[in-house]
């Protein structure tokens, strides 16, 4: 019996390994469609870069969780994750499951559904399906639902929830470190995922690592400032320069000297011999 899902709806699962499959029908104007997981630890985050399985790392170094080749199923297109949730390290207590949208939004998406299938049973119906509808049409990322542990057991919830910075913004929510040159959200040809590199870092480009470096500038003297410019014509003459210390003086002339003897003035014409000297008072009159 397949469960029909509602948004923030959960079922319990029975089987312990599961197929989630995201089926959506290709055409003009429809964008591609990649399927993705988060293993999650403690605090809702991803242990390490490991745990982000997607198109470019498409199985985890467990083995336990790994993305499938695209398929035609009639009209529609599918992509596919699987998970053995019983061998999964009990570290583990989620496992997202997303999907991303290659050059458009998910308005352009009309049947978008995520249904969930037993592993073990290759013929049976889906345990549950859920339809994916964008809340804003903007979305380029949407979580479709989530495996999580309760108990001894796990269930599955239907999410719904989207993200406007696609794929990278979805990672980095999460945890996972992601080079703005290498984003996760352009994705390969359909097909191509096999061969994809697993790594979200760049490799650094040893070529050019290994190339000397170039010998460094040579180091120019500082500018020395420019004379300020003259202003007007003529310009006023400098001054002299003091006169230097420490022996031997300039001669200079001689300053006039002070106390006795005085030096001798020039000679004073003749004094006139009829000069008599006034009465100075009646003290000095004649009786």
């Amino acid at each position: 019996m397949t469960h029909a899902m509602l948004k923030g709806s959960n079922v319990p699962l029975d089987a312990m390994a599961v197929r989630a499959v995201l089926h959506w029908t290709p055409g003009p104007g429809v964008p591609d469609v990649d399927a993705s997981a988060l293993l999650l630890g403690a605090g809702g985050r991803v242990r390490s870069d490991e745990d982000f399985v997607f198109y470019n790392q498409p199985r985890h170094p467990s083995g336990l969780v790994r993305r499938l080749p695209k398929k035609q199923v009639g009209e529609a297109l599918t992509d596919t994750v699987e998970a053995d949730l019983t061998g999964l390290d009990p570290s583990v207590d989620q496992v997202v499951l997303a999907a991303s949208s290659d050059g458009a939004s998910f308005q352009h998406v009309d049947d978008l559904r995520i249904l969930l299938y037993d592993a073990g049973s290759a013929d049976g119906e889906p345990l549950a399906a859920f339809e994916v509808r964008p809340e804003t049409g903007e979305e380029n990322a949407i979580i479709c639902g989530e495996l999580y542990r309760r108990g001894d057991g796990w269930k599955f919830r239907a999410v719904g929830q989207g993200y406007p910075t696609g794929l990278v913004g979805l990672a980095t929510a999460f945890g996972i470190s992601v080079d703005d040159s290498e984003q996760p959200g352009e994705s390969d040809e359909a097909g191509s995922s096999a061969d994809a590199p697993t790594s979200l870092i760049p490799v650094p480009d040893l070529a050019a690592a290994a190339a000397p470096a170039a010998p460094p500038a040579p180091e120019l003297p500082p500018a020395q400032p420019a004379a300020p410019p003259a202003y007007g014509y003529p310009q006023p003459a400098l001054p002299a320069a003091p006169p230097p210390y420490g022996y031997p003086q300039p001669v200079s002339a001689p300053r006039p000297g002070y106390g006795y003897p005085q030096p001798a003035l020039a000679a004073a014409p003749a004094p006139d011999p009829n000069f008599r000297l006034p009465p100075m008072g009646p003290q000095f009159l004649r009786q």
